[in-house]
């Protein structure tokens, strides 16, 4: 497996962002734990280094060893780091949107409300982090309020069918050359890599059936969908994101069911109901 510029995770900008760290979620933390080496053991910590803008920051990963009443199943890892230090005054100034708003909101509210503050859609920021060739290193790319702005509007021009190949596939002609625009590299290498991360983390199986299509060739062929088609809902997170076989793809854009979030399953025009026989993140 090639880690190198392999994505790890994109991450919503919030105050804890700009001043402490942030968590990985389990799905986020294959790669991760891959470019380390191996797994920390739960309470075990260790340095690593970020790169902003050419610049490298220390910073703490942390595999957190919660009480035992909690009876934690899962790992869960912490990127952590001073308040006080250089990586989060550098986030600070590369989310100057976010934490102007946010600030500014924490000063005026109440001092018992301690909820969290979400900027509006159209200003929301991200953080981007990837693997590097060396390990310990990762790579973080800020996606302020203004690339989100010209994505959305590039995005909305486009049909769903487009949009999807592109996040699947190297497709560069005259129908995808809306999106291929200098400035959209970052958030449309994001886009595409957080499919892949999830086809490495399903083992690149269909969610739906459990096959692994193309096995039999050498090869693997799955591809990621949205299940609120992006075009409406311009949400390319891992929780809207099923990994599909293209068979299953493309019957889903054909009869458009509907999928309920609770029961994970798809009911068909003609009433015939389909659940996923895989599924560890949504």
């Amino acid at each position: 497996m090639n880690l190198s510029d392999s994505y790890v995770y994109k991450k919503e900008v919030d105050w804890s962002l700009l001043n402490y760290g942030l968590t990985l979620p389990i799905e986020n933390q294959v790669v991760f734990s891959h470019n380390m080496g191996r797994f920390l053991e739960r309470g075990e910590s260790k340095q690593i280094k970020l790169y902003l803008n050419g610049i490298g920051y220390y910073a703490t990963v942390q595999n957190v060893k919660f009480d035992p009443k909690f009876n934690r199943k899962k790992d869960t890892f912490q990127i952590r780091y001073s308040p006080n230090g250089d990586l989060a005054q550098a986030l600070r100034e590369n989310f100057a949107t976010s934490y102007n708003y946010i600030k500014r909101i924490r000063e005026i509210r109440p001092k018992n409300d301690r909820s969290l503050i979400k900027l509006p859609d159209e200003k929301k920021e991200f953080l981007a982090i990837y693997t590097t060739t060396y390990e310990d290193s990762f790579l973080i790319e800020a996606i302020n309020s203004e690339d989100t702005l010209i994505f959305r509007e590039v995005a909305k021009k486009c049909s769903e069918s487009i949009i999807e190949e592109d996040f699947n596939y190297d497709v560069e002609d005259e129908k995808t050359s809306i999106i291929i625009d200098k400035r959209l590299t970052k958030i449309r290498k994001l886009n595409k890599k957080i499919g892949e991360n999830l086809k490495l983390f399903y083992g690149y199986r269909c969610q739906i059936c459990g096959e692994l299509t193309g096995e039999d060739y050498g090869t693997n062929v799955v591809e990621s969908h949205h299940i609120d088609y992006f075009t409406k809902s311009l949400n390319n997170d891992s929780d809207n994101l099923l990994i599909i076989c293209p068979n299953h793809h493309r019957i889903i854009h054909s009869k458009n069911p509907i999928f309920d979030r609770t029961k994970l399953i798809y009911t068909y025009p003609n009433g015939y109901k389909e659940g996923l026989l895989l599924n560890r993140h949504i």
